[in-house]
């Protein structure tokens, strides 16, 4: 799954984590990859806090303790400033050729 949306802009990252979540329940967690390139590569930051709603940071790491592998793209977390220290742990740094990779194995794409 590919997330480009931007965490707080729209509701977008949200619909999309509790999908995971949803099917990370459902089936093999250890199948489901998500991909944040863009400014979803926020989302991936560690420290965040949210006030209203339910926060994006925590639900990727619960999603991650599904066995949810979650890879952010290396161009746009150096654009944004973030590089490993600042993500999330086991939140890994991946490129686009990783993406195309996965993206021609894999069963089902959905991107939000």
């Amino acid at each position: 799954m590919t997330l480009n949306a931007s965490p707080y802009g729209s509701e977008r990252i949200l619909s999309a984590l509790r999908l995971t979540l949803a099917l990370a329940s459902h089936s093999q967690p250890s199948r489901i990859k998500l991909f944040l390139i863009s400014d979803a590569v926020i989302t991936a930051q560690s420290g965040q806090g949210n006030t209203a709603g339910p926060s994006l940071g925590e639900m990727l790491t619960e999603a991650m303790a599904h066995s949810v592998a979650v890879y952010v793209c290396r161009s746009c977390a150096e654009a944004r400033g973030l590089d490993q220290t600042r993500l999330l742990p086991g939140v890994k740094i991946s490129t686009m050729p990783e993406l195309a990779g996965w993206t021609l194995e894999a069963d089902k794409v959905l991107s939000f």
